[in-house]
């Protein structure tokens, strides 16, 4: 057994395994500390710019990753979509959201690193997971220049073919990443780590939305313009 088909052939469902088992036990055990820390009374105009950024940026990312990734590859045969189009689609969208994130994320480092105050509230782990982040934008970053040297997206389907592969349990896929460049190996293998981490972190937000208040009824503080009766004073009491 090589190391590439351990990083690539099993790593992978050890990494989507702790996420689901990880994530469960964390909400139903420790749903105290199911959220992010604030501290946006601090540096409020450098929160907000990179906030706005980063999840911009990373949402985009994310979808990016999820439909290039996992779309069947017949599929954009069938719509026209070709490799090479395809493949300068990810170089530009990709790298304008990477830009994005990235300036958003080193705000929010900055701001967190920096700022005594929000040092001294800040965990270790908040810093890291952030650098963590931040250390794999700039990997994905990395792989634009490679990437434009294979226009024709031949080395795109290679990425395409190996994710659809893990989902679907093909015991092959590992060999579909092995001679591609360091560079995309370490995006990859640093992702599936990611992922490991990530119920473990402060990351387990994002799979929280406030769904409750779609179906919760509205409702409104009306002062009213009718006289209060006045307290009776103390020595009607009595009577």
């Amino acid at each position: 057994m090589d190391l590439n088909f351990i990083v690539f052939g099993v790593y992978p469902y050890i990494a989507m395994a702790v996420l689901v088992i990880g994530s469960v036990l964390r909400f139903d055990r420790e749903q105290f500390t199911w959220r992010t820390g604030s501290s946006q009374l601090l540096r409020r105009k450098q929160l907000m710019l990179g906030s706005v950024l980063f999840h911009l940026g990373i949402l985009a990312i994310f979808a990016g990753h999820f439909v290039g990734l996992l779309t069947p590859i017949a599929v954009w045969d069938f719509l026209g979509v070709s490799h090479g189009f395809k493949q300068m689609l990810a170089i530009v969208a990709g790298g304008v959201a990477g830009a994005a994130c990235l300036a958003g994320g080193l705000l929010l480092l900055h701001r967190r690193v920096f700022d005594p105050r929000i040092r001294q509230n800040s965990s270790f782990g908040d810093t890291a997971i952030l650098a963590i982040l931040l250390t794999q934008l700039c990997l994905g970053l990395a792989t634009i220049p490679l990437s434009l040297g294979h226009r024709d997206g031949h080395e795109m389907i290679k990425f395409m073919t190996w994710a659809q592969g893990i989902f679907t349990l093909n015991p092959a896929s590992a060999g579909f990443v092995a001679d591609v460049h360091w560079i995309f190996k370490a995006h990859l293998t640093l992702g599936l780590t990611i992922i490991l981490i990530f119920p473990f972190t402060r990351l387990v937000h994002m799979l929280s939305a406030p769904v409750w208040y779609l179906n919760r009824r509205g409702w409104q503080l009306v002062r009213s313009k009718r006289r209060m009766p006045v307290a009776r004073r103390a020595g009607d009491l009595g009577q």
